[in-house]
């Protein structure tokens, strides 16, 4: 299976084979990602970590991205249309993705039992918002998003400029993320025109974070460029369960700077999972 449809909607899916005894993982990909996006450099991190801690797995791309269907309109007026949201994202839209796309997927997926969902980034924050209402194996969040801290603002602004500067696809950013996009624009686009709206700046999702009652792992980089521990120090907070991993010489992307170390990290943390 590599397609799936959630209310009319097209999403590019990639299935993991392993065990199907255990809960399989679910990987959300971070804000510009996409299946394509978690195999660079030589390796398919979800496929290594499936193996590892012997479960079957799902991979999937958001509307917008990788091969998935793209958002209407995405850069006009945000628009209720049904079941999904036409125009720019609303401040809201990691909130419809984790209560109402993700519970749609898993749905259709008819998984039997409850996964454990690996999320990264924007991904990390779905993975979060899902498990504070859903029941979940497990919860592992790599580099998430509780509130917005101004680096993470100037990096997303200055992921505009690059992104500005190469028009014609000419060996810059914009070149650089089609590979992995059918439509670059609408994937860029969506991301960061609602991460630098005013409405944003509010952003918070500690009072949810206090729900989570299932088993939790966060994963950070020391050098993430998007976000200080400041963000795993609130999660601590609100979900005392919560167990913390800081990776040396990393940057935002632990399964691109350290894959071997993340999969030892998950895969102890899987082990101990009931």
């Amino acid at each position: 299976m590599n397609r799936i449809e959630i209310e009319g909607v097209g999403l590019e899916l990639a299935y993991i084979h392993g065990p199907v005894n255990r809960p399989p993982l679910v990987f959300l990909h971070e804000g510009l990602g996409s299946v394509a996006m978690w195999r660079q450099r030589g390796r398919n991190w979800p496929d290594e970590l499936c193996a590892a801690s012997g479960r079957a797995g799902w991979v999937y791309s958001r509307r917008g991205y990788g091969r998935s269907d793209p958002v209407p309109d995405v850069r006009g007026a945000t628009v209720q249309d049904g079941f999904w949201t036409r125009g720019r994202h609303g401040p809201d839209y990691m909130h419809r993705e984790a209560w109402h796309v993700l519970p749609a997927l898993l749905e259709r997926l008819g998984l039997s039992q409850p996964p454990v969902l690996i999320g990264h980034s924007d991904g990390a924050t779905i993975a979060l918002l899902y498990a504070s209402r859903h029941p979940v194996a497990a919860c592992v969040a790599m580099a998430p998003h509780v509130v917005v801290e101004e680096m993470a603002l100037r990096a997303i602004a200055e992921a505009r400029r690059l992104y500005e500067s190469d028009p014609e696809n000419q060996g810059g950013l914009r070149q650089r993320l089609a590979r992995y996009h059918t439509d670059v624009d609408n994937a860029f686009w969506q991301w960061n025109d609602v991460w630098l709206s005013p409405g944003f700046s509010g952003f918070d999702i500690r009072p949810e974070c206090q729900k989570i009652q299932a088993p939790l792992l966060l994963i950070q980089g020391i050098g993430d460029e998007y976000g200080t521990l400041e963000q795993l120090r609130a999660i601590e907070a609100a979900a005392p369960q919560a167990r913390r991993v800081v990776l040396d010489n990393c940057g935002h992307s632990p399964h691109r700077d350290q894959p071997e170390a993340l999969t030892a990290a998950v895969r102890s943390f899987l082990d101990t999972v009931p």
